[in-house]
């Protein structure tokens, strides 16, 4: 039997459990995945407070996006794909298991022979949207980026984008995430714990992305500091990107997209070392709930991703 982190209800952490479930079956168009590492990602949260809509799987609802693994099984219709092939998957719900159904299509596609399994599971969403939110946007040499909340893996993704396109990056960062925010690229750190954003940017920004978990008051202060004609980014989908229409300043909000040639294009990044994917912690598929427990608390840092547990 496999095994995956499941919930029942809508609610907090404890809604969580993890349990036996039926073997995968692959559908028209679909393989199975035998899991190696799920990445642990914000919309999983989201997904499980109700927050966003999720399907269910008979008496239960599955849980997490982003995985890597091998395919066990092919069903009819799949061209490209064979038993043994090294997949990563994108997207699809369901990666806290230790197997997953998925289309063979846009979310799933080969994980390169020198990327391990847990930055292969830590690659798709928070690198996806980083891509999204700085490459995609034009943010080009000689802007530059204000970038709200650095420290997670989508905060470091985007700053090696903006470094990358020629970018200054001013990133916010506590003192535990200074060095890492540091390592990623970024130009000046400011303390959001001891100092005022506001006060600290002392020149008008070209972008403004805010990762960080503000209220929409405290965001909307920040457009101040964007230049007539500039942008402000959020990957925020249940709080209002702000603008300044009288200056020009467009709002634009980012959510990733299952775009197999950007992630295949992100994916070669990595590959050849000019894109670094930093996994914090690794953690048994079973201790998930106690991770969701953490982040909704506050006390999760870096990028997480599960592993199967060992019998």
């Amino acid at each position: 039997m496999a095994h995956a982190i499941v919930y029942r209800t809508n609610g907090g952490p404890e809604v969580l459990e993890y349990v036996e479930i039926e073997d995968a079956t692959p559908g028209e168009g679909q393989i199975v995945v035998a899991v190696r590492a799920a990445g642990v990602n914000p919309i999983d949260s989201k997904l499980r407070s109700g927050m966003r809509p999720a399907p269910t799987d008979g008496s239960f609802r599955r849980i997490g996006s982003d995985a890597a693994g091998v395919v066990t099984a092919v069903g009819d219709s799949v061209e490209g794909y064979a038993v043994g092939d090294e997949v990563i998957v994108v997207g699809a719900i369901g990666a806290y298991s230790t197997e997953i159904s998925a289309k063979a299509g846009p979310k799933t596609f080969p994980k390169p022979a020198g990327l391990d399994w847990a930055r292969a599971a830590a690659l798709g969403i928070p690198t996806g949207t980083a891509y999204q939110a700085v490459a995609s946007l034009g943010v080009a040499e000689g802007d530059t980026l204000l970038l709200h909340g650095g420290a997670g893996a989508v905060g470091q993704a985007a700053i090696q984008f903006a470094v990358r396109a020629g970018a200054t990056v001013i990133a916010t960062a506590s003192p535990r995430s200074r060095d890492a925010v540091r390592s990623a690229g970024a130009d000046q750190i400011i303390d959001h714990t001891s100092s005022d954003v506001l006060g600290s940017v002392t020149e008008p920004v070209d972008v403004l992305l805010n990762l960080a978990p503000l209220s929409p008051d405290e965001f909307a202060s920040l457009v101040d500091l964007v230049r007539d004609g500039g942008v402000v980014v959020s990957t925020t989908a249940w709080m209002p990107t702000p603008s300044d229409e009288k200056r020009g300043v467009r709002a634009v909000g980012v959510f990733v997209r299952a775009d197999r040639e950007n992630l295949q294009r992100l994916v070669s990044l990595v590959d050849s070392g000019e894109l670094t994917v930093e996994v914090s912690r690794l953690v048994s598929l079973s201790e998930l709930p106690a991770i969701h427990a953490q982040a909704a608390a506050g006390e999760l840092r870096g990028k997480v991703v599960a592993v199967p547990d060992v019998d």
